[in-house]
C-alpha cells in the first residue's frame, strides 16, 4: 500500500456554491465516497442555536444548516470529543459515528465565539464521510480478531526481515493483542473492522512493537496496520520570549538542582518521598488543577525499550537522590536533562497558549530515561501515547533527553494526540512528525537564542553529539529544502509507517520558513491554532496547508503574511494536486492498488495481483493481465466476501489464497476460465505460493503457528505432501519451477538445529541438499529456474546486509551473486528468477533514512562472459519497490509506491545506473 494517504486518497477540491453570501466553502471528496460535507467553511458569523453546552450548540448549528453540511442527524452521528476554550473562543471536536460505531479519522470541528451570552459560529472544518453504507453487525468475535491481528503482525515482521530466524521449540509468540471494539474504516462505503492493538517485541532486533491493526469484522483479514509508537527517528503572549524568559528562571516549589550533560547547573522542582527517605524527580509545582498530577522522571536503566512501549514495569521507580542536589548518576542517565526540559516544555505551552499540560487538562507528564536495546545502547526516543521514553545514547550520542528539541518533540506528540490526533502513518503521520519537530525546535531555538536566519536554526538533535560537529550529529534539518516534487518518497506502511520521517521535513520545512517570515510569536500561534482548531486525524499535506492558511487569516496575518505562508508551502511543492506531478520510468499495469500486503505473481506472459474496488471498501479480488499491457484484465476470484490475496501464475493456471472467518484456502482456476477449485484449507498460510504446470507449492502454519511447506498435484489435490510444521522441524520459503521445489529446512538433529537449503524432484521424490548452512546462519526466500537455485541468507549477525546465493541443481558451483560483506553488499529481502535474469529486492545500507535506504530492484543478467555477474538497477523510480515477480527474460513486474499509491508496474529491461 502506498503512503500518500491512509484510508482515503489525497482530497479532490472543487468549488461549491456558498450557503450564504458571506460563506466561503471548499468541498472535499474522498474517492468513491461522494461526501458532500465541506472540508473548510471560514469567514462566517452565524449565531448558533441556544444550547446547554458548546457541543450541543455546535451540533445544533450543523443540523440547522443541513443544506450546507449534508449531515442528516448531527445529534445522533457526532459525539463530543472535546472542547478547546480560550479567550472567549470555543473549538468543538465532534467524532463521527456510523450506526453508533466510531469512524476512523471522521472528525468535524465547529469554531465559535462567545459574546454577551451568545455563541457565534465563525467556521467549521474536518472530515465527515457521507458515503458510508456498511452494515455494523460483526461476523467474528474479539478473540478471533486478536488472533488474526497477532498473526498479521508476526507475518509482517518476519516477511520484512527474514534474519529474525525461525521460532525454535515452543517459545511461543512475544506478541499480545488488545481489542478496542468495532471501528468503521472510511473507505468508500466503509469497512467494518475490529481495532486491535498488538504489543510485544520484534523477533529480529528486539525492537518495541506497538501496532494498530484493523481486522475486517466479517472476514477476519487485516485491512490496515501501522505502528503506534511515535519515535524521534525512524527504525530510523509570545512563545519565543516566554521560552527565553524561562530558560534560566528557578523552578518554584521544593528547591533542587542538577547538572545537565552540557555542564550547566539548572534548578529542579523535586519532592521528598517519605517512603524512600529520598528526594525524587517529581515536580508538584506546575500542574495546579489537580495536586495528584505531576511532572515525574523515572529510572529505566536495566529495562529494554520493548519493555516500556505501552507498558509500565512494576519495578520502575522515580529517579532519586539522598539530597535535593542530584549528582553525577542522574546527570549521566539523562534524568536531570529530562526533568528540567519537561518543565521548560510545559511552561512554554502554558505561557504561550494557556495549555495545562499535554492534554490541556493537567495530565501527569511522565518521562522515562535510560532505556536500552536489549542491554545495548538505544539511540532513539518515543511517545507511546502515555509517556516519553528516552534512549540511553551511546559512545557518540548522549542520552536522547539531553536535547531540549528532542524532549519538546516527544512532548508535542502528546499535544498532537490530545488535539488533532493525526494518525501516525502516511501523510498525516508525516505532518505529526513535522509539527512535533517544529515546536520542539522552536522551544530550543528560542531558549538558546539562535537567530531564525542562522543556517543551523533548523537542526534537530544537534546538541546530542559528544565529539562530532553538531551538523554531522543532527538527525534532521528543517532547512534542508526538500520538496514534494524533488524529495517525496512513496513507501508502504511497513516502511517508516508510510514515510512519517522520510517526508516530514517537506511539511516542517514550510512551517519553519513561515516562522522566519512571520516571526516566532505569530508563526507559533498560527501553527498551534491550525493544530488545535483546524486539523483532523486523516488530513494530508494539502489539508495541512489549508489549515495553516486559515489559522493565519484568523490571527490577522494580513496580505503580506498570507502571501508569505502561501509562498512557503509553494516553495516546498505543497500545492493542490501535487501528487499528480510525481512521475515514474515504468509502465503501469494496474494503478492505485488498494490491498494491504499482497504479493504479485507472473509467468507465461501474464501477471496476477489482488486489488479492491477503487475506494478500497470491497474485499480483495484477484485479477490477471498480460505483461505487455495489452488486452482486458480478467477477474479470477469469486465475489464471496473473502479476501483473495498472494496470487501466482505460470501463464496457464492462477492459484491464490482466500482468507475468511474460518481460515485460509488455496484456490486455483485456469487462466482461460473455468470453475474455481479448492486445493487446501487450514489455519494460516504464508505469502510464498507457486504453480508450475501440475505442481502447486505453498507455505503454511499449523495450529501451533509452526511453519511448514506443502505441495500437491492439480490432478489430485487431496494428496498433499507436507514438510516441517513440527515442534523441532520447520520448513519455509518454497519456490517451484520445471518440476522441482526448493525450500529452506530447519530441524533439530542430536539436540542441535541444522539449517539446509533443499531441492525436491517431485516426479521421483528425490531430495538433494544444495547446501548445509553454517551455524548461526539464517536462511531466507528462494527462487528456482531450470538450471539454478537461488536463496537469501544472513551469515553475519546484525551487520545489516544479506547475501544472494546461487547453486547448480546438484549443489555444485555455489556462488554469492550479491555478497553479504564488502562495498557492494546490500540488504536483500526478496528474490525472483527467470531464464535470463535473477532479480532481487534490496536496500542499500545507509546511516539515515533516505531514498537510498528504500527497497529497490536490482537485476543480474549474463554478461559477455556468461558468468551472470552483471548487476543493474531495474528502475530508477524514487519510491519503494517491492513484491517483484520475474515475468520472462529480463521483464519484471512489481509494486511501486513512488506516486504515493501502490501501482503494479513493469519494465522489460533494466534502467542501468541510477543517479
Amino acid at each position: 500500500m502506498g503512503a500518500a494517504a491512509l484510508v482515503v486518497s489525497a482530497a479532490v477540491t472543487a468549488p461549491a456554491a456558498p450557503a450564504t453570501a458571506t460563506t466561503a466553502v471548499s468541498r472535499t471528496a474522498g474517492p468513491g465516497t461522494g461526501t458532500a460535507t465541506p472540508a473548510l467553511v471560514d469567514g462566517i458569523r452565524e449565531e448558533a442555536p441556544e444550547a446547554r453546552t458548546a457541543a450541543d450548540a455546535a451540533r445544533a448549528h450543523l443540523a440547522a444548516r443541513e443544506d450546507r453540511y449534508r449531515i442528516a442527524d448531527p445529534a445522533r452521528d457526532l459525539r463530543p470529543a472535546g472542547t478547546l476554550a480560550s479567550g472567549g473562543r470555543e473549538t468543538v471536536r465532534l467524532q463521527q459515528t456510523h450506526h453508533g460505531v466510531p469512524v476512523l479519522g471522521g472528525q468535524y470541528l465547529v469554531r465559535m465565539e462567545r459574546r454577551d451570552g451568545r455563541r457565534i459560529v465563525t467556521g467549521t472544518s474536518g472530515r465527515y464521510f457521507t458515503g458510508l453504507r456498511t452494515a455494523t453487525t460483526a461476523g467474528i468475535d474479539d478473540a478471533l480478531a486478536v488472533e488474526r491481528a497477532v498473526d498479521a503482525v508476526g507475518r509482517d515482521l518476519a516477511a520484512r526481515d527474514f534474519t529474525a530466524g525461525p521460532d525454535d521449540g515452543d517459545a511461543g509468540t512475544p506478541l499480545t493483542g488488545t481489542s478496542h471494539g468495532l471501528v468503521v474504516v472510511p473507505r468508500g462505503t466503509g469497512v467494518l473492522t475490529r481495532h486491535i492493538t498488538v504489543r510485544g517485541t520484534g523477533p529480529a532486533g528486539g525492537e518495541p512493537v506497538l501496532r494498530e491493526v484493523y481486522i475486517d469484522a466479517r472476514a477476519g483479514y487485516p485491512v490496515l496496520q501501522y505502528s503506534g509508537i511515535h519515535t524521534f527517528t525512524a527504525p530510523t503572549t509570545a512563545p519565543g520570549s516566554a521560552a527565553r524568559a524561562l530558560a534560566d528562571e528557578p523552578a518554584p516549589g521544593t528547591p533542587g538542582s542538577g547538572v545537565r550533560l552540557d555542564g550547566t547547573t539548572v534548578p529542579l522542582a523535586v519532592t521528598h518521598d517519605e517512603s524512600r527517605d529520598a528526594y525524587v524527580l517529581r515536580d508538584r509545582t506546575r500542574i495546579q488543577s489537580d495536586p495528584a498530577h505531576v511532572l515525574a522522571t523515572w529510572d529505566a536503566r536495566g529495562h529494554w525499550a520493548s519493555d516500556l512501549s505501552g507498558a509500565w514495569p512494576d519495578d520502575l521507580q522515580e529517579v532519586a537522590s539522598p539530597a535535593p542536589r542530584f549528582g553525577t548518576e542522574a546527570t549521566e542517565s539523562g534524568a536531570v536533562d529530562a526533568h528540567w526540559a519537561a518543565g521548560q516544555v510545559y511552561d512554554y505551552y502554558r505561557t504561550a497558549f494557556g495549555r495545562d499540560s499535554l492534554d490541556g487538562h493537567g495530565m501527569t507528564v511522565n518521562s522515562v530515561v535510560g532505556a536500552t536495546d536489549y542491554g545495548q545502547p538505544y539511540v532513539n526516543a518515543f511517545w507511546d501515547g502515555q509517556k516519553m521514553v528516552y534512549g540511553s545514547g551511546d559512545a557518540e550520542y548522549r542520552p536522547l533527553s539531553a536535547a531540549l528539541d528532542v524532549v519538546g518533540h516527544e512532548m508535542t506528540h502528546g499535544v498532537i494526540t490530545a488535539s488533532a490526533d493525526l494518525v501516525y502513518a502516511g501523510q498525516s503521520g508525516a505532518m505529526n512528525e513535522a509539527i512535533a519537530d517544529y515546536f520542539g525546535n522552536a522551544i530550543e531555538t528560542d531558549a538558546r537564542r539562535v537567530p531564525m536566519d542562522d543556517p543551523a536554526s533548523g537542526l534537530i538533535g544537534e546538541t546530542l553529539c559528544r565529539t562530532e560537529d553538531p551538523r554531522a550529529c543532527a538527525f534532521r534539518d528543517l532547512n534542508d529544502g526538500r520538496t514534494t516534487a524533488g524529495s517525496f518518497l512513496g513507501v508502504g506502511f511497513g516502511t517508516d509507517n508510510g514515510g512519517v520521517h522520510l517526508n516530514s521535513t517537506i511539511f516542517a520545512g514550510a512551517l519553519w520558513d513561515i516562522r522566519e517570515e512571520l516571526g516566532p510569536r505569530l508563526a507559533d500561534a498560527v501553527v498551534y491554532k491550525a493544530l488545535t482548531e483546524y486539523l483532523t486525524p486523516l488530513d494530508g499535506f494539502t489539508q495541512g496547508r489549508d489549515a495553516v492558511l486559515a489559522a493565519a487569516k484568523r490571527l490577522g496575518a494580513g496580505g503580506r503574511g498570507l502571501a508569505a505562508v502561501r509562498k512557503a508551502f509553494t516553495a516546498h511543492g505543497i500545492v493542490p494536486h501535487w501528487e499528480q506531478a510525481l512521475g515514474i520510468d515504468s509502465d503501469v499495469l494496474l494503478p492505485r492498488v488498494t490491498t494491504y500486503d499482497s504479493r504479485l505473481g507472473a509467468g507465461g506472459g501474464w501477471w496476477v495481483a489482488a486489488t479492491s474496488d477503487e475506494s478500497g471498501s470491497e474485499p480483495y479480488s484477484v485479477w490477471a493481465g498480460r505483461t505487455d499491457g495489452k488486452g482486458q484484465l480478467r477477474l479470477m476470484s469469486p465475489d464471496d466476501g473473502r479476501y483473495h490475496v498472494n496470487p501466482a501464475t505460470d501463464g496457464t493456471t492462477v492459484v491464490w489464497q482466500a482468507h475468511g472467518p474460518t481460515g485460509v484456502e488455496i484456490l486455483a482456476r485456469p487462466l482461460a476460465g473455468g470453475p474455481v477449485r479448492t486445493l487446501w484449507q487450514g489455519r494460516g498460510a504464508g505469502p510464498a505460493l507457486g504453480v508450475d504446470g501440475d505442481i502447486v507449492t505453498f507455505a503454511y502454519a499449523n495450529h501451533g503457528g509452526r511453519a511448514g511447506v506443502a505441495y500437491l498435484s492439480l490432478k489430485d489435490p487431496s494428496d498433499v505432501v507436507t514438510i516441517g510444521g513440527g515442534t523441532y522441524h520447520r520448513a519455509t520459503f518454497p519456490a517451484v519451477s520445471h518440476g522441482r521445489i526448493v525450500y529452506q529446512d530447519r530441524q533439530r538433529i542430536s539436540a542441535v538445529y541444522e539449517s539446509t537449503t533443499r531441492l525436491i524432484d517431485v516426479a521421483t521424490g528425490e531430495e538433494t541438499v544444495l547446501q548445509k548452512a553454517a551455524p548461526g546462519t539464517t536462511l531466507g526466500p528462494t527462487a528456482l529456474t531450470a538450471d539454478h537455485a537461488y536463496w537469501l541468507l544472513d551469515a553475519v549477525d546484525q551487520n545489516g546486509t544479506t547475501a544472494l546465493r546461487r547453486a547448480a541443481l546438484d549443489g555444485s558451483d555455489v556462488t554469492d551473486l550479491s555478497p553479504e560483506t564488502g562495498p557492494d553488499a546490500l540488504n536483500v529481502s526478496e528474490v525472483t528468477a527467470g531464464a535470463d535474469a535473477v532479480t532481487m529486492v534490496a536496500r542499500t545500507p545507509a546511516a539515515e533514512i533516505s531514498n537510498a535506504a528504500l527497497s529497490k530492484l536490482w537485476q543480474f543478467t549474463p554478461d559477455r562472459k556468461g558468468d551472470g555477474t552483471r548487476r543493474a538497477r531495474v528502475s530508477c523510480n524514487r519510491g519503494e519497490q517491492i513484491f517483484a515477480a520475474a515475468a520472462g527474460r529480463t521483464r519484471v513486474v512489481w509494486q511501486d509506491a513512488t506516486t504515493g499509491t501502490g501501482d503494479v508496474v513493469t519494465r522489460a529491461r533494466p534502467s542501468g545506473t541510477c543517479a
